[in-house]
Order: structure tokens, then C-alpha cells, then sequence
């Protein structure tokens, strides 16, 4: 099964944080990419460019609007994500745990819906989920 890792940090954070502490940490995500692929976990995974490139897209009675930024009410914003293999939560849980910014953030893990789990939801469901 697929999970979805979205890892969540303050990213005001990265201007003040010391660059031997940043090469750090930077080392501690290419061990932890590394080690995820050679054990089969990795399907995917990229760090997101910061909040202010952003864009937010809402619909509403049929008219389309954008709006510059996340807009999420959170200190903390969305940095980047793995995509993983993991037989089960647990497991997507302990791959999860090993990511170096649940330190000092945190790290969201969610079940990417297959297309035959999807298949087997009903019309409508998928119709609210914009799935359809």
C-alpha cells in the first residue's frame, strides 16, 4: 500500500539556522532517501519550494479565483513528501519516524487511495472528492 509523508516545518526556521546545521540535516535526508530505497519504501519524493511561490486555487459557483500563498492556518508549512511502499500504517508510521524534520516538525502520513479502491467507492463519493 502507498502512504503519503507530508512533512511540515517552519520554514522561517531555515534563515537562521546555522549552515554546518543545515548541511546537516541536508546530509541526514539523502541518508534517509538512500536508506528508504534500498529497503523499497521509496516510490517517490521531493522538497517543495518555499510558501511565497505558492498558489491557491478554489472554485466556487463555477467561477475559478487564485490566490497568491498556502493560506493554511498553521505555524508550521508544507516542505516536502515522500511517496512510500509500506505494508501497512505501522510500517509507513516507523519509515515516517525516521525522516530528520519530525525534530522540529512534523510529519503527516496518509493512504493514497488506488485506483481499485477507487473504483469500488461510489459515483458519488468520487464526485465530491473532484475524484470523478
Amino acid at each position: 500500500m502507498k502512504y503519503l509523508c507530508l512533512i511540515y516545518e517552519d520554514e522561517s526556521r531555515f534563515a537562521t539556522t546555522p549552515k554546518p546545521e543545515m548541511d546537516k540535516i541536508m546530509s541526514e535526508y539523502g541518508a534517509f532517501s538512500e536508506s528508504i530505497r534500498k529497503s523499497g519504501h521509496h516510490v517517490a519524493g521531493y522538497q517543495l519550494q518555499a510558501t511565497d511561490t505558492a498558489t491557491t486555487v478554489r472554485s466556487r459557483n463555477g467561477k475559478v479565483s487564485t490566490t497568491d500563498g498556502p493560506f493554511a492556518e498553521t505555524k508550521e508549512q508544507l516542505g516536502g513528501f515522500y511517496l512510500i511502499e509500506a505494508k501497512d500504517l505501522n510500517e509507513a508510521v516507523q519509515v515516517a519516524s525516521r525522516i530528520p524534520s519530525v525534530r522540529f516538525g512534523s510529519i503527516e502520513v496518509r493512504p493514497i487511495v488506488e485506483r481499485n479502491q477507487a473504483a469500488a467507492r461510489p459515483a458519488e463519493a468520487l464526485a465530491s472528492t473532484g475524484a470523478a
